[in-house]
């Protein structure tokens, strides 16, 4: 498993070398659900307004992913969030652990799994994108206007839209009908269109 550079700020409370780790263990856990996390930043943060009050504890995780998108989570539990599901992890610890502190390690629990949330749903936005946008796709010419610069290629059931424009090499004027071709699909308004075509060989049409 890689590490992951990581930056723990306490604002408003203590440090803990306990919540910290708490913390370092939760940044590892997410690897299992997104392996390519490229930083994590996360503050640990009583707001001033509630110093006596430690049940007020505020996290905010930010995450920078592949492409520098940030996913930022920010969670702050209501008075009476549940303990137990923490407590016994908390005494195991040590019971110098104060109320404030279980208090944090509720909030930074709730917060972890709201990120593998955020993570997940990432994940599946990315396969999509790299499904409709960047894995090629093999087809046939079955249509052609060279007048107005436009055509249609047969994929798996369904025919797809490509112009003049889109075609690589500018070898619009060398296709034919049956030309096999390889092409990236997109969503325009009107249904799929093809964002490039290549023109292919039949020994490249025949590799899988």
């Amino acid at each position: 498993m890689t590490i992951i550079p990581l930056q723990v700020t306490f604002r408003g409370l203590a440090h803990s070398d306990a919540l910290e780790a708490d913390v370092r263990e939760r940044v590892a856990w997410l690897e299992r659900f997104y392996p390519d996390i490229i930083r994590c930043r996360v503050l640990l943060e009583v707001p001033h307004r509630h110093h006596h009050d430690g049940r007020h504890f505020h996290v905010r995780i930010e995450m920078t992913v592949p492409g520098g998108v940030p996913i930022i989570v920010s969670h702050e539990p209501s008075l009476h969030g549940p303990l137990k599901d923490v407590e016994e992890a908390a005494h195991h610890k040590g019971t110098e652990i104060d109320s404030v502190h279980r208090h944090a390690r509720v909030a930074v629990h709730h917060a972890f799994d709201a990120a593998r949330r955020r993570l997940q749903d990432f994940a599946r936005e990315q396969r999509g994108a790299v499904k409709a946008h960047e894995v090629p796709a093999h087809g046939d010419i079955v249509e052609l206007s060279s007048a107005d610069g436009y055509g249609f290629i047969q994929a798996e059931g369904y025919l797809v839209y490509f112009t003049r424009a889109t075609v690589l090499d500018d070898a619009f004027d060398a296709l034919t009908v049956g030309t096999p071709v390889a092409f990236v699909e997109e969503r325009g308004e009107q249904g799929p269109r093809a964002s490039t075509v290549r023109v292919l060989g039949k020994h490249h049409y025949l590799t899988p």
